[in-house]
């Protein structure tokens, strides 16, 4: 199989970027490097998530308690809206001025950004101002998670022999899974050690002023980084945007790379983050029953992540392997929604085996997409269909579900949405072609 450090390129081309010529081996400290992260960005997501009820009494008070958790959930939505932006954002800076730059930047501002929500003054001691901080603290790290993901995956794939992108691509999902689980366990060990009414006066910054640690060892594992190889030669920069680019020379890959992250942004909070929810309402199951069940799920996950990413490597292409799991996801989608209304037993099945597929899919989907791009727009033209399908497909699904549910009274209508959101994965990997056994271009 060609080198992709050795690919031959047109010397006359304006936009060809330089390939260094360089032997890529599996570094162990590249891959910790794009793990880290996806790590901290996970870990402050889950936080603000498990803690949410406590900063809505903190930071949004009412005497309607959905108005004030409405509040709070409005600062996490509003970290998604920024995704895009911050994903055209960092794609630029990353395919003009190069990756290490984009991971080095992006880690600092979110490390910033969890910091100062630890530090932020409530509403009982600066009133109004307090909310609107909060609100621009999380606009802030909204914006630098836009190019967190991509921006790893892309020096992942880029860095790794040809016959390791996908399981190098998938430490990506593995550190996101690993940064959700750790906030999972600082929140429960902080309530534990400290108690729920320290936790409610000053505890619950502890958990955000240690993503600032985090966010230390993050940037001195990244400062460390050199470029990929597949950076832009600056004598030959072309002077359209790398973003204009990738619509204008791959428009139908930015179409179906869009598609296909809407269709996985509705499966992976379907069933990773609203099943449990639909459980524990319609099913026979308590919140913090189906609360550890995910969490179990999830430590599953975690270990299939980099196994799925290795296998296609080496024995099954990974679209191929893709539409199998989403048909497979698609199929089995009513029946899920339906046993996890049931006792237990049914959802628990329910709830590990969807996670598992979900798993499956999250440890190949990286290097799949990433790979679809031309090395000069990558990053640009990754980042914002990754973004803008993720933000719109995974942070509405939750919601159209539950509006389903509620226009139709089926309760099934979760798992139609579900059904629909794998369909379109599997239009858009049948119409993208699999270049994981080929040279980067």
């Amino acid at each position: 199989m060609p080198h992709p450090a050795s690919e031959p390129h047109p010397a006359s081309s304006a936009t060809a970027p330089s390939r260094r010529r360089k032997r890529r081996t599996l570094s162990l400290g590249n891959l910790s490097a794009g793990t880290i992260g996806n790590v901290l960005e996970w870990y402050d997501f889950g936080l603000y998530g498990y803690l949410a009820p406590m900063i809505a009494s903190l930071f949004f008070p009412s005497s309607d308690k959905i108005a004030s958790l409405l509040g709070a959930y409005g600062g996490f939505a509003i970290g998604f809206m920024m995704r895009p932006i911050g994903g055209v954002i960092f794609g630029h800076l990353g395919d003009r001025v190069g990756r290490q730059t984009v991971l080095v930047t992006s880690v600092v501002m979110m490390g910033l950004a969890t910091t100062a929500v630890g530090l932020l003054p409530t509403y009982q001691q600066i009133g109004f101002w307090a909310p609107v901080l909060l609100l621009v603290v999380r606009l802030f790290q909204g914006l630098s998670v836009g190019g967190e993901f991509t921006g790893s995956v892309s020096y992942l794939v880029e860095t790794a022999p040809a016959n390791r992108r996908g399981f190098a691509g998938s430490f990506a999902n593995f550190g996101s899974t690993g940064g959700y689980l750790l906030a999972a366990g600082f929140a429960a060990l902080t309530t534990l050690m400290a108690g729920h009414h320290a936790v409610q006066g000053w505890a619950w910054r502890v958990p955000f002023l240690a993503g600032g640690v985090l966010a230390v060892l993050a940037y001195l594992v990244r400062s460390r980084l050199t470029d990929t190889g597949y950076e832009p030669d600056k004598a030959a920069e072309d002077d359209e945007l790398p973003i204009r680019q990738a619509f204008r020379r791959s428009p139908k890959i930015m179409l179906l790379a869009m598609l296909f992250t809407w269709g996985y942004g509705v499966a992976d909070y379907l069933t990773l983050v609203f099943l449990p929810t639909f459980g524990s309402k319609f099913g026979a199951i308590s919140d913090g029953l189906a609360l550890e069940i995910v969490t179990v799920t999830q430590l599953f996950v975690l270990v299939l992540i980099p196994l799925t990413g290795w296998l296609t490597d080496h024995w099954i292409l990974r679209r191929s392997w893709l539409i199998g799991n989403f048909g497979l996801l698609l199929v089995l989608a009513l029946p899920f929604f339906a046993m996890a209304q049931g006792a237990l037993t049914p959802f628990a099945i329910a709830q590990v085996v969807s996670g598992l597929m979900l798993g499956s899919i999250m440890g190949v989907a990286p290097a799949m997409l990433s790979e679809q791009f031309r090395s000069e727009y990558r990053l640009s033209g990754y980042s914002l269909a990754f973004n803008v399908g993720l933000g719109i497909g995974g942070g509405t699904a939750p919601l159209i579900a539950t509006a389903l549910i509620g226009l139709t009274g089926v309760k099934l209508a979760a798992g139609a949405y579900l059904l629909v959101g794998c369909a379109m994965s599997v239009v858009a990997l049948w119409m993208l072609k699999d270049r994981g056994r080929q040279p980067l271009r």
